[in-house]
């Protein structure tokens, strides 16, 4: 059982990246491997670090070889994916969207499609928007065929569509976090058999 979570933050340690290892911790209790992916990181190497649709059907020409190739394997193998971005006006940050925009190959390759999904996500204050990133980032699952969960854990709230802080007062997100992740992890055990994968994924 692999467990990812990918922060859109370019703030490698703030509040998205919090929440985001709040759950993998909780993951990890529960026996799943984990790993946590910077989408940052998975830009730098790269000449446009935004797609340009540069062929159809996408080859990932424009990354092999690179960090971010490195990562898009992982994300083929994994059984789970927590996303995590801040609010930028009312909606994601621009690198996990351009993270987000150079994954068409998988999408052609149907490589994500029953990995369960959750998403969370910090803003700068109360009412700063997070619920509508969150929709954001159900919207960027679906549209690779995941299976998204938000709440439903009979154990506690995960939030209605995902674990939401604002920054810096982040008690009871942490704790929605930790939930989210427990249902993210009880789906993918119960949908297992549902992602087989060629050879080599």
């Amino acid at each position: 059982m692999l467990i990812l979570a990918l922060n859109g933050s370019p703030r490698p340690d703030g509040g998205t990246a919090q929440l985001l290892s709040a759950a993998l911790d909780e993951a990890a209790s529960m026996g799943a491997s984990t790993v946590l992916l910077q989408a940052v990181e998975g830009l730098q190497e790269l000449k446009f670090p935004y797609c340009i649709h540069c062929s159809s059907p996408c080859r990932g020409m424009c990354y092999q070889g690179t960090k971010l190739e490195e990562m898009f394997e992982l994300l083929g193998r994994s059984d789970g994916l927590i996303i995590g971005s801040p609010v930028y006006f009312g909606t994601v940050s621009a690198p996990l969207k351009a993270f987000w925009d150079k994954t068409r190959r998988l999408r052609k390759e149907k490589a994500l499609i029953n990995v369960v999904g959750g998403g969370v996500v910090s803003g700068g204050s109360r009412f700063g928007g997070q619920e509508p990133t969150l929709q954001v980032l159900v919207a960027m699952m679906l549209s690779h065929g995941m299976t998204v969960v938000g709440d439903g854990h009979s154990d506690g709230d995960p939030g209605h569509l995902g674990a939401c802080i604002q920054y810096r007062n982040n008690g009871e997100g942490l704790i929605q976090a930790r939930f989210l992740a427990k249902r993210v992890v009880e789906v993918a055990r119960a949908t297992q058999v549902l992602r087989r994968r060629p050879v080599g994924r």
